[in-house]
């Protein structure tokens, strides 16, 4: 951190390529869980997205940390296909606007129902959401990183008994019941990146 609260560039850039390797490393486990509920693409969108951005790493990483969110949840939005692209990109950018006015935890709960309103869904409808409020909620209780991953990984676990109402995995109606929502999962394996790198293990 810098004197005035900023993360470091060079930290911001660990970061980018921390989730670029991530991304990369889980996008055929991502692709099986799409295959099964949705259109088989969210591990390649979301691969394509994240070495998007780390190619854009540098730039990023030079602006204020308000700024590097924005700048990557639009790079998101141009550069991952599907709903993928729209959703991260808007938390992303939500969260970029809002970091500065608000504590993280605030800023985080503004970006997550920016989420709910671009993708008109709610909790409880076998989306992202059913990962990002838990999440959330655990922000404002004051949860340590690693704390947090685990509120994701459970939460996307008990997204596999839901019936999908929402995104095309609605349209499977009770077949969608039995298999864990890809979206869900990305947010699991980007929450376990960020608590790597805020523990300096990333």
């Amino acid at each position: 951190m810098t004197a005035e609260g900023q993360i470091d560039g060079d930290r911001i850039a660990e970061l980018i390529e921390a989730a670029r390797s991530a991304m990369v490393a889980h996008a055929e486990e991502l692709t099986a869980l799409d295959s099964a509920i949705g259109d088989a693409d969210h591990g390649l969108n979301m691969k394509r997205g994240f070495e998007a951005l780390a190619a854009d790493a540098g730039a990023i990483s030079a602006k204020p940390l308000g700024e590097a969110l924005k700048a990557a949840g639009m790079k998101l939005v141009m550069t991952v296909g599907g709903a993928s692209g729209p959703l991260f990109g808007t938390f992303l950018m939500t969260l970029g606007k809002e970091i500065d006015a608000n504590s993280f935890a605030g800023a985080f709960a503004k970006a997550v129902d920016s989420v709910a309103a671009r993708g008109k869904s709610e909790r409880g409808q076998k989306t992202m959401l059913d990962v990002l409020y838990p999440l959330s909620e655990a922000l404002a209780g004051g949860k340590s990183p690693r704390e947090l991953a685990d509120v994701a990984a459970a939460a996307a676990e008990a997204t596999v008994p839901l019936k999908a109402t929402r995104g095309r995995a609605s349209f499977l109606g009770d077949r969608s019941i039995g298999h864990m929502d890809p979206g869900s999962r990305s947010c699991v394996i980007l929450t376990g990146v960020v608590a790597d790198w805020a523990e300096g293990r990333a």
